[in-house]
Protein backbone atom coordinates (compact mmCIF):
# COMPACT_ATOMS: atom_id res chain seq x y z
CA UNK A 1 0.00 0.00 0.00
CA UNK A 2 1.45 3.43 -1.09
CA UNK A 3 -0.41 6.65 0.83
CA UNK A 4 -0.12 9.73 -1.25
CA UNK A 5 -0.03 12.50 1.19
CA UNK A 6 1.21 10.35 4.44
CA UNK A 7 1.79 13.01 6.73
CA UNK A 8 -1.71 14.75 6.49
CA UNK A 9 -3.98 14.53 9.03
CA UNK A 10 -6.13 11.91 6.98
CA UNK A 11 -3.03 9.11 7.00
CA UNK A 12 -2.34 9.84 10.52
CA UNK A 13 -5.44 10.03 12.39
CA UNK A 14 -7.53 7.48 9.92
CA UNK A 15 -5.56 5.25 7.57
CA UNK A 16 -2.64 4.08 9.54
CA UNK A 17 -4.80 3.50 12.92
CA UNK A 18 -7.11 1.96 10.77
CA UNK A 19 -4.21 -0.71 9.45
CA UNK A 20 -3.58 -0.90 12.56
CA UNK A 21 -6.52 -2.13 13.90
CA UNK A 22 -6.93 -4.66 10.83
CA UNK A 23 -3.12 -6.19 12.09
CA UNK A 24 -4.26 -6.47 15.31
CA UNK A 25 -7.63 -8.45 14.10
CA UNK A 26 -5.12 -10.86 11.78
CA UNK A 27 -6.73 -8.78 8.30
CA UNK A 28 -3.59 -8.23 6.71
CA UNK A 29 -1.78 -10.38 5.21
CA UNK A 30 1.51 -11.47 5.76
CA UNK A 31 3.48 -10.49 2.92
CA UNK A 32 1.78 -7.12 3.71
CA UNK A 33 4.21 -3.13 3.44
CA UNK A 34 3.54 0.31 3.20
CA UNK A 35 5.05 2.90 1.85
CA UNK A 36 4.61 6.50 3.16
CA UNK A 37 5.01 9.62 0.20
CA UNK A 38 4.79 13.21 0.98
CA UNK A 39 6.54 16.01 0.24
CA UNK A 40 8.64 16.30 3.75
CA UNK A 41 11.87 15.84 3.69
CA UNK A 42 11.95 12.94 6.18
CA UNK A 43 14.13 9.93 6.66
CA UNK A 44 12.76 6.39 6.96
CA UNK A 45 14.01 6.46 10.56
CA UNK A 46 12.24 9.45 11.53
CA UNK A 47 9.13 8.82 9.50
CA UNK A 48 8.81 5.27 11.16
CA UNK A 49 9.00 7.37 14.61
CA UNK A 50 6.59 9.70 13.27
CA UNK A 51 3.97 6.86 12.98
CA UNK A 52 4.77 5.38 15.90
CA UNK A 53 4.25 8.15 17.76
CA UNK A 54 0.96 8.38 15.88
CA UNK A 55 -0.10 4.99 16.90
CA UNK A 56 -0.30 5.84 20.14
CA UNK A 57 -2.02 9.14 19.98
CA UNK A 58 -4.80 8.18 17.96
CA UNK A 59 -5.47 4.19 17.90
CA UNK A 60 -4.42 3.89 21.92
CA UNK A 61 -1.37 1.99 21.17
CA UNK A 62 0.30 0.71 23.91
CA UNK A 63 4.55 1.80 24.43
CA UNK A 64 5.25 -1.95 23.87
CA UNK A 65 3.08 -3.49 21.18
CA UNK A 66 4.07 -6.17 18.42
CA UNK A 67 1.02 -5.04 16.03
CA UNK A 68 2.80 -1.71 16.28
CA UNK A 69 6.65 -3.53 15.91
CA UNK A 70 4.82 -5.53 12.84
CA UNK A 71 3.73 -2.89 10.86
CA UNK A 72 6.94 -0.58 11.34
CA UNK A 73 8.89 -3.39 9.97
CA UNK A 74 6.89 -3.02 7.25
CA UNK A 75 7.13 0.30 6.63
CA UNK A 76 8.69 2.78 4.02
CA UNK A 77 9.24 6.43 3.27
CA UNK A 78 10.12 8.52 0.25
CA UNK A 79 9.76 11.81 -0.57
CA UNK A 80 9.22 14.28 -3.25
CA UNK A 81 7.11 16.46 -6.03
CA UNK A 82 4.19 14.39 -6.85
CA UNK A 83 4.57 16.50 -10.16
CA UNK A 84 8.17 15.14 -10.89
CA UNK A 85 8.49 11.68 -12.97
CA UNK A 86 11.76 11.03 -11.90
CA UNK A 87 10.05 10.10 -8.31
CA UNK A 88 8.08 7.50 -9.85
CA UNK A 89 10.38 5.85 -11.09
CA UNK A 90 12.26 5.75 -7.80
CA UNK A 91 8.97 4.81 -6.54
CA UNK A 92 8.45 1.90 -9.00
CA UNK A 93 12.31 0.80 -8.03
CA UNK A 94 11.33 0.93 -4.47
CA UNK A 95 8.44 -1.08 -4.83
CA UNK A 96 10.39 -3.72 -6.74
CA UNK A 97 12.51 -4.07 -4.01
CA UNK A 98 9.88 -4.31 -1.36
CA UNK A 99 8.25 -7.16 -3.50
CA UNK A 100 11.47 -9.19 -3.55
CA UNK A 101 11.43 -8.33 0.41
CA UNK A 102 7.96 -9.44 1.45
CA UNK A 103 6.61 -11.25 -1.42
CA UNK A 104 3.74 -8.51 -2.22
CA UNK A 105 3.27 -10.57 -5.85
CA UNK A 106 3.34 -7.14 -7.51
CA UNK A 107 -0.32 -6.42 -6.30
CA UNK A 108 -0.37 -2.45 -5.44
CA UNK A 109 -2.99 -0.49 -3.67
CA UNK A 110 -2.34 3.53 -3.86
CA UNK A 111 -4.01 5.61 -1.54
CA UNK A 112 -4.40 9.10 -3.04
CA UNK A 113 -5.04 11.09 0.62
CA UNK A 114 -4.37 14.37 -1.41
CA UNK A 115 -6.01 17.99 -2.58
CA UNK A 116 -8.25 16.82 -5.54
CA UNK A 117 -6.67 18.91 -7.85
CA UNK A 118 -3.62 16.47 -7.71
CA UNK A 119 -5.94 13.47 -8.58
CA UNK A 120 -5.39 13.31 -12.41
CA UNK A 121 -2.25 14.50 -12.19
CA UNK A 122 -0.91 11.78 -9.71
CA UNK A 123 -2.66 8.71 -11.79
CA UNK A 124 -1.34 10.32 -14.64
CA UNK A 125 2.21 9.79 -13.84
CA UNK A 126 1.54 5.95 -11.93
CA UNK A 127 0.06 5.84 -15.63
CA UNK A 128 3.24 6.86 -17.67
CA UNK A 129 5.72 4.82 -15.25
CA UNK A 130 3.89 1.22 -15.76
CA UNK A 131 2.83 1.52 -12.00
CA UNK A 132 -0.77 0.67 -12.62
CA UNK A 133 -0.37 -1.77 -15.16
CA UNK A 134 -1.60 -5.35 -14.17
CA UNK A 135 -0.87 -7.47 -16.97
CA UNK A 136 1.65 -9.28 -15.26
CA UNK A 137 -1.22 -11.11 -13.61
CA UNK A 138 -0.78 -8.82 -10.17
CA UNK A 139 -3.42 -6.08 -9.27
CA UNK A 140 -2.69 -2.50 -8.85
CA UNK A 141 -5.59 -0.48 -7.63
CA UNK A 142 -6.24 3.70 -6.84
CA UNK A 143 -8.47 4.93 -4.06
CA UNK A 144 -9.89 8.20 -4.72
CA UNK A 145 -11.19 10.55 -1.83
CA UNK A 146 -14.23 12.69 -2.07
CA UNK A 147 -14.39 15.08 -3.09
CA UNK A 148 -14.95 13.73 -6.41
CA UNK A 149 -15.48 17.00 -8.38
CA UNK A 150 -17.15 20.16 -7.85
CA UNK A 151 -20.19 19.81 -10.27
CA UNK A 152 -21.10 17.82 -12.89
CA UNK A 153 -18.66 18.74 -15.62
CA UNK A 154 -16.12 18.35 -13.40
CA UNK A 155 -16.70 15.12 -12.05
CA UNK A 156 -17.74 13.68 -15.37
CA UNK A 157 -13.38 15.43 -16.71
CA UNK A 158 -12.76 13.49 -13.67
CA UNK A 159 -14.13 10.29 -14.78
CA UNK A 160 -12.68 10.54 -18.25
CA UNK A 161 -9.34 11.54 -16.94
CA UNK A 162 -9.14 8.33 -14.76
CA UNK A 163 -10.46 6.42 -17.11
CA UNK A 164 -7.76 6.90 -19.91
CA UNK A 165 -5.35 5.54 -17.13
CA UNK A 166 -7.84 2.89 -15.32
CA UNK A 167 -10.05 0.68 -15.65
CA UNK A 168 -13.00 0.93 -13.72
CA UNK A 169 -12.57 -2.18 -11.59
CA UNK A 170 -9.36 -0.32 -10.47
CA UNK A 171 -11.02 2.88 -9.48
CA UNK A 172 -12.34 2.79 -6.00
CA UNK A 173 -13.97 6.45 -4.86
CA UNK A 174 -14.20 5.62 -1.09
CA UNK A 175 -16.82 7.48 1.40
CA UNK A 176 -15.95 6.65 4.99
CA UNK A 177 -19.92 7.17 5.99
CA UNK A 178 -19.99 3.65 4.05
CA UNK A 179 -17.63 1.76 6.68
CA UNK A 180 -19.89 2.76 9.31
CA UNK A 181 -21.88 -0.37 10.74
CA UNK A 182 -24.84 0.68 10.93
CA UNK A 183 -24.44 1.57 7.00
CA UNK A 184 -23.61 -1.28 6.16
CA UNK A 185 -26.50 -2.92 8.30
CA UNK A 186 -28.96 -1.19 5.97
CA UNK A 187 -28.85 -4.11 3.27
CA UNK A 188 -28.86 -6.85 6.02
CA UNK A 189 -31.76 -5.34 8.45
CA UNK A 190 -34.01 -5.04 5.01
CA UNK A 191 -33.04 -7.93 3.00
CA UNK A 192 -32.89 -10.54 5.84
CA UNK A 193 -35.66 -9.49 8.13
CA UNK A 194 -39.06 -11.05 6.53
CA UNK A 195 -41.05 -8.58 8.84
CA UNK A 196 -39.64 -5.36 7.33
CA UNK A 197 -39.14 -5.88 3.77
CA UNK A 198 -42.79 -6.58 3.08
CA UNK A 199 -43.66 -2.80 4.30
CA UNK A 200 -40.99 -1.57 3.07
CA UNK A 201 -43.02 1.12 0.25
CA UNK A 202 -45.35 3.63 0.23
CA UNK A 203 -48.40 1.49 1.47
CA UNK A 204 -47.24 1.80 4.40
CA UNK A 205 -43.83 4.00 4.94
CA UNK A 206 -45.42 8.11 5.18
CA UNK A 207 -42.30 9.47 4.71
CA UNK A 208 -38.38 9.43 5.24
CA UNK A 209 -35.52 11.83 6.90
CA UNK A 210 -32.14 11.28 7.11
CA UNK A 211 -30.32 13.69 9.29
CA UNK A 212 -26.39 14.05 9.05
CA UNK A 213 -25.83 16.84 11.51
CA UNK A 214 -22.59 18.28 12.88
CA UNK A 215 -21.41 20.16 16.17
CA UNK A 216 -18.49 21.10 15.05
CA UNK A 217 -18.05 24.00 12.80
CA UNK A 218 -15.49 24.43 9.66
CA UNK A 219 -12.44 24.80 12.04
CA UNK A 220 -9.41 25.27 9.94
CA UNK A 221 -11.26 24.11 6.75
CA UNK A 222 -12.04 27.40 5.75
CA UNK A 223 -9.71 27.89 2.75
CA UNK A 224 -11.65 24.50 1.67
CA UNK A 225 -15.05 24.78 2.77
CA UNK A 226 -15.43 28.53 1.17
CA UNK A 227 -15.13 26.57 -2.07
CA UNK A 228 -17.44 24.01 -1.54
CA UNK A 229 -20.48 24.30 1.30
CA UNK A 230 -22.67 22.12 2.70
CA UNK A 231 -24.16 21.32 -0.78
CA UNK A 232 -21.27 19.92 -2.83
CA UNK A 233 -19.71 18.66 0.54
CA UNK A 234 -22.14 16.31 1.99
CA UNK A 235 -25.24 15.58 -0.64
CA UNK A 236 -23.97 14.00 -3.90
CA UNK A 237 -21.85 11.68 -2.03
CA UNK A 238 -22.75 11.05 2.14
CA UNK A 239 -26.18 11.72 2.01
CA UNK A 240 -27.31 10.61 -1.52
CA UNK A 241 -25.47 6.83 -0.87
CA UNK A 242 -27.53 6.62 2.33
CA UNK A 243 -31.07 7.46 0.17
CA UNK A 244 -29.89 5.12 -2.39
CA UNK A 245 -29.12 2.11 0.40
CA UNK A 246 -32.43 2.59 2.15
CA UNK A 247 -34.63 3.19 -1.05
CA UNK A 248 -32.43 0.54 -3.39
CA UNK A 249 -34.84 -2.31 -4.68
CA UNK A 250 -33.21 -6.21 -4.04
CA UNK A 251 -30.14 -6.99 -5.44
CA UNK A 252 -29.97 -10.23 -6.78
CA UNK A 253 -26.98 -11.02 -4.90
CA UNK A 254 -24.63 -9.11 -2.92
CA UNK A 255 -21.88 -9.08 -5.65
CA UNK A 256 -20.39 -5.25 -6.43
CA UNK A 257 -22.06 -4.04 -9.45
CA UNK A 258 -25.47 -5.94 -8.44
CA UNK A 259 -26.01 -3.64 -5.13
CA UNK A 260 -24.38 -0.54 -7.54
CA UNK A 261 -26.71 -1.38 -10.08
CA UNK A 262 -29.72 -0.62 -8.11
CA UNK A 263 -28.24 1.96 -6.18
CA UNK A 264 -27.45 3.92 -9.53
CA UNK A 265 -31.29 3.22 -10.38
CA UNK A 266 -32.42 5.06 -7.59
CA UNK A 267 -30.61 8.20 -8.45
CA UNK A 268 -31.54 8.08 -11.88
CA UNK A 269 -34.78 7.99 -10.48
CA UNK A 270 -34.81 11.20 -7.84
CA UNK A 271 -36.62 13.55 -9.60
CA UNK A 272 -34.98 16.43 -10.83
CA UNK A 273 -35.42 19.90 -9.54
CA UNK A 274 -36.38 22.52 -12.11
CA UNK A 275 -35.48 26.42 -11.04
CA UNK A 276 -38.95 26.99 -9.23
CA UNK A 277 -38.33 23.65 -7.14
CA UNK A 278 -35.02 24.85 -6.26
CA UNK A 279 -36.90 27.86 -4.49
CA UNK A 280 -39.53 25.56 -3.11
CA UNK A 281 -38.14 22.02 -2.11
CA UNK A 282 -34.53 23.14 -0.96
CA UNK A 283 -33.13 25.52 1.78
CA UNK A 284 -29.56 26.89 2.52
CA UNK A 285 -28.58 28.13 5.78
CA UNK A 286 -25.31 29.93 7.02
CA UNK A 287 -24.07 30.16 10.83
CA UNK A 288 -23.98 32.83 13.01
CA UNK A 289 -22.63 33.45 16.22
CA UNK A 290 -24.29 31.59 19.04
CA UNK A 291 -23.69 28.95 21.97
CA UNK A 292 -22.73 25.89 22.27
CA UNK A 293 -23.06 23.35 25.23
CA UNK A 294 -19.63 21.87 25.01
CA UNK A 295 -17.91 24.83 24.12
CA UNK A 296 -19.90 27.82 25.38
CA UNK A 297 -19.82 30.76 23.02
CA UNK A 298 -18.48 30.36 19.24
CA UNK A 299 -18.01 32.33 16.50
CA UNK A 300 -19.81 33.32 13.05
CA UNK A 301 -18.78 31.53 10.00
CA UNK A 302 -17.94 34.54 8.33
CA UNK A 303 -15.89 35.23 11.19
CA UNK A 304 -14.03 31.44 11.01
CA UNK A 305 -10.31 31.76 9.68
CA UNK A 306 -9.74 32.23 5.74
CA UNK A 307 -13.78 32.36 5.26
CA UNK A 308 -14.86 35.74 3.94
CA UNK A 309 -16.27 38.28 5.84
CA UNK A 310 -18.82 38.77 3.28
CA UNK A 311 -19.22 34.85 2.52
CA UNK A 312 -22.32 33.31 0.25
CA UNK A 313 -21.05 30.23 1.69
CA UNK A 314 -23.85 27.73 2.81
CA UNK A 315 -23.18 25.68 6.09
CA UNK A 316 -26.63 24.23 6.06
CA UNK A 317 -28.58 22.51 3.65
CA UNK A 318 -32.44 20.89 3.27
CA UNK A 319 -34.16 19.30 0.59
CA UNK A 320 -37.36 17.47 -0.20
CA UNK A 321 -36.52 14.77 -2.59
CA UNK A 322 -38.81 12.46 -4.60
CA UNK A 323 -38.22 9.35 -5.96
CA UNK A 324 -40.25 8.56 -9.11
CA UNK A 325 -40.41 4.91 -8.95
CA UNK A 326 -43.28 2.13 -8.24
CA UNK A 327 -41.93 1.61 -4.95
CA UNK A 328 -42.10 5.51 -3.49
CA UNK A 329 -43.92 7.04 -5.33
CA UNK A 330 -45.79 9.99 -3.31
CA UNK A 331 -43.10 9.63 -0.24
CA UNK A 332 -41.21 12.13 -0.02
CA UNK A 333 -37.22 11.67 1.62
CA UNK A 334 -36.17 14.70 3.35
CA UNK A 335 -32.78 15.52 3.87
CA UNK A 336 -30.59 17.88 6.21
CA UNK A 337 -26.85 18.40 6.98
CA UNK A 338 -25.07 21.65 8.62
CA UNK A 339 -22.53 22.67 10.79
CA UNK A 340 -22.80 23.70 14.45
CA UNK A 341 -26.35 22.08 14.41
CA UNK A 342 -27.46 22.16 18.19
CA UNK A 343 -25.70 17.96 18.66
CA UNK A 344 -23.43 15.61 16.43
CA UNK A 345 -25.77 12.24 14.95
CA UNK A 346 -26.45 10.92 12.11
CA UNK A 347 -29.82 9.01 11.48
CA UNK A 348 -31.87 7.55 9.08
CA UNK A 349 -35.84 7.76 10.26
CA UNK A 350 -38.53 6.24 8.37
CA UNK A 351 -41.74 7.32 9.79
CA UNK A 352 -44.75 4.73 9.25
CA UNK A 353 -48.60 5.43 8.21
CA UNK A 354 -50.68 6.65 11.06
CA UNK A 355 -52.89 3.55 11.93
CA UNK A 356 -57.08 4.35 11.78
CA UNK A 357 -58.30 6.27 14.78
CA UNK A 358 -61.53 4.07 15.01
CA UNK A 359 -60.97 2.46 17.75
CA UNK A 360 -59.44 4.90 19.98
CA UNK A 361 -61.77 7.83 19.51
CA UNK A 362 -61.95 8.77 23.32
CA UNK A 363 -57.90 8.77 22.81
CA UNK A 364 -56.04 12.51 22.51
CA UNK A 365 -54.88 12.08 18.70
CA UNK A 366 -51.44 13.26 19.38
CA UNK A 367 -50.78 10.56 21.62
CA UNK A 368 -51.33 8.14 18.81
CA UNK A 369 -47.77 8.67 17.45
CA UNK A 370 -46.88 6.83 14.43
CA UNK A 371 -44.68 4.00 14.29
CA UNK A 372 -40.78 5.08 14.16
CA UNK A 373 -38.00 2.90 12.68
CA UNK A 374 -34.98 4.78 13.13
CA UNK A 375 -30.87 3.93 12.04
CA UNK A 376 -28.46 5.17 14.14
CA UNK A 377 -25.41 6.10 12.66
CA UNK A 378 -23.21 8.23 14.78
CA UNK A 379 -21.96 8.59 17.57
CA UNK A 380 -23.51 5.73 18.50
CA UNK A 381 -24.53 2.84 16.66
CA UNK A 382 -27.76 1.11 16.21
CA UNK A 383 -31.55 0.98 15.38
CA UNK A 384 -35.10 1.69 17.64
CA UNK A 385 -38.40 0.90 16.94
CA UNK A 386 -41.36 3.27 18.48
CA UNK A 387 -44.97 2.23 18.69
CA UNK A 388 -48.08 2.37 20.66
CA UNK A 389 -48.52 0.29 23.99
CA UNK A 390 -51.51 1.09 26.33
CA UNK A 391 -50.14 3.07 29.51
CA UNK A 392 -50.89 0.96 32.84
CA UNK A 393 -54.36 1.91 34.24
CA UNK A 394 -58.16 1.41 34.04
CA UNK A 395 -58.66 3.70 31.13
CA UNK A 396 -57.57 3.18 27.87
CA UNK A 397 -54.64 5.41 27.46
CA UNK A 398 -52.30 5.14 24.59
CA UNK A 399 -48.17 5.83 24.91
CA UNK A 400 -45.63 5.64 22.93
CA UNK A 401 -42.19 3.33 23.73
CA UNK A 402 -38.94 2.87 21.90
CA UNK A 403 -37.25 -0.84 21.76
CA UNK A 404 -33.71 -0.39 21.25
CA UNK A 405 -30.75 -1.84 19.77
CA UNK A 406 -27.11 -0.89 20.32
CA UNK A 407 -24.21 -2.26 18.47
CA UNK A 408 -21.65 -1.75 21.85
CA UNK A 409 -24.27 -3.44 24.02
CA UNK A 410 -24.37 -6.97 22.00
CA UNK A 411 -21.96 -7.01 19.89
CA UNK A 412 -18.70 -4.79 22.31
CA UNK A 413 -17.05 -2.26 21.05
CA UNK A 414 -13.56 -2.58 19.07
CA UNK A 415 -11.50 0.51 18.05
CA UNK A 416 -12.32 1.41 14.74
CA UNK A 417 -11.82 4.54 12.45
CA UNK A 418 -14.76 3.65 10.24
CA UNK A 419 -11.97 3.12 7.32
CA UNK A 420 -10.75 -0.91 8.05
CA UNK A 421 -13.81 -2.07 6.08
CA UNK A 422 -13.33 0.29 3.18
CA UNK A 423 -9.55 -0.68 3.09
CA UNK A 424 -10.19 -4.14 3.66
CA UNK A 425 -12.50 -4.68 0.60
CA UNK A 426 -9.93 -2.77 -1.59
CA UNK A 427 -7.50 -5.21 -0.63
CA UNK A 428 -9.77 -8.11 -1.35
CA UNK A 429 -11.03 -6.17 -4.74
CA UNK A 430 -14.65 -5.62 -3.69
CA UNK A 431 -16.08 -2.69 -4.88
CA UNK A 432 -19.56 -3.19 -3.00
CA UNK A 433 -19.05 -0.17 -0.75
CA UNK A 434 -17.19 2.07 -3.58
CA UNK A 435 -18.93 4.79 -5.80
CA UNK A 436 -18.80 3.65 -9.52
CA UNK A 437 -18.38 6.02 -12.28
CA UNK A 438 -22.22 6.39 -13.17
CA UNK A 439 -23.19 6.55 -9.34
CA UNK A 440 -20.94 9.83 -9.52
CA UNK A 441 -22.86 11.67 -11.71
CA UNK A 442 -26.13 10.20 -10.89
CA UNK A 443 -25.25 12.43 -8.12
CA UNK A 444 -24.23 15.44 -9.43
CA UNK A 445 -26.83 15.46 -11.93
CA UNK A 446 -29.50 15.78 -8.83
CA UNK A 447 -27.32 18.49 -7.15
CA UNK A 448 -26.24 20.43 -10.43
CA UNK A 449 -29.94 22.62 -10.87
CA UNK A 450 -29.36 23.76 -7.17
CA UNK A 451 -25.98 24.96 -7.66
CA UNK A 452 -27.06 26.32 -10.35
CA UNK A 453 -30.41 28.36 -8.95
CA UNK A 454 -27.96 29.63 -5.72
CA UNK A 455 -25.23 30.60 -8.13
CA UNK A 456 -27.23 32.58 -10.14
CA UNK A 457 -29.20 33.89 -6.65
CA UNK A 458 -27.10 34.47 -4.12
CA UNK A 459 -28.66 34.04 -0.31
CA UNK A 460 -29.36 37.78 1.10
CA UNK A 461 -30.29 36.63 4.45
CA UNK A 462 -26.90 35.41 5.86
CA UNK A 463 -26.36 34.48 8.42
CA UNK A 464 -29.71 33.01 9.16
CA UNK A 465 -29.36 30.49 12.35
CA UNK A 466 -27.44 30.77 15.55
CA UNK A 467 -24.47 28.23 16.51
CA UNK A 468 -26.20 25.65 18.90
CA UNK A 469 -29.38 25.74 16.95
CA UNK A 470 -31.20 23.18 14.62
CA UNK A 471 -30.40 25.05 11.48
CA UNK A 472 -32.28 27.71 9.93
CA UNK A 473 -36.58 28.21 10.60
CA UNK A 474 -37.05 27.75 6.66
CA UNK A 475 -35.86 24.14 7.11
CA UNK A 476 -38.41 23.83 9.69
CA UNK A 477 -41.03 25.25 7.13
CA UNK A 478 -40.10 22.98 4.43
CA UNK A 479 -41.42 20.16 6.27
CA UNK A 480 -44.10 21.56 7.99
CA UNK A 481 -45.95 22.22 5.22
CA UNK A 482 -46.71 18.77 4.55
CA UNK A 483 -47.69 18.81 8.10
CA UNK A 484 -44.52 16.56 8.81
CA UNK A 485 -41.72 17.65 11.72
CA UNK A 486 -38.01 16.70 11.90
CA UNK A 487 -36.96 13.96 14.26
CA UNK A 488 -34.74 15.88 16.16
CA UNK A 489 -32.65 14.45 18.82
CA UNK A 490 -33.01 15.32 22.42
Amino acid sequence: MVIFGASGDLAKRMLIPSLFNLAKRKLLPKDFALVGFALESWSEDEYRQRVRNDLREFAGAPEQCEFCDWLIERLYYRSGDFRDPAVYEELKKLLADIDQKHGTQGNCLYYLAIPPGLIGEIVKRLGAARLTDQSGGHWRRVVVEKPFGSDLASAHALNLELSSELAENQIYRIDHYLGKETVQNILVFRFSNGIFEPIWNRRYIDHVQITVAESLGVERRGGYYEGAGALRDMIPSHILQLVTLTAMEPPNSFHADAVRDEQTKILNAIQPFAPEDVLRRAVRGQYGEGEMESKGAVPAYRAEPDVAPDSKTETFVALKLSIDNWRWADVPFYVRTGKRLARRYTEIAIQFRRAPFILFRDTPVESLTPNLLVLKIQPEEGISLRFGAKVPGPLVHVGAVNMAFEYADYFGQEPSTGYERLLYDCMIGDQTLYRRADMVEAGWNVVQPILDVWTALPPRNFPNYAAGSWGPKEADDLIERDQRHWNTVR
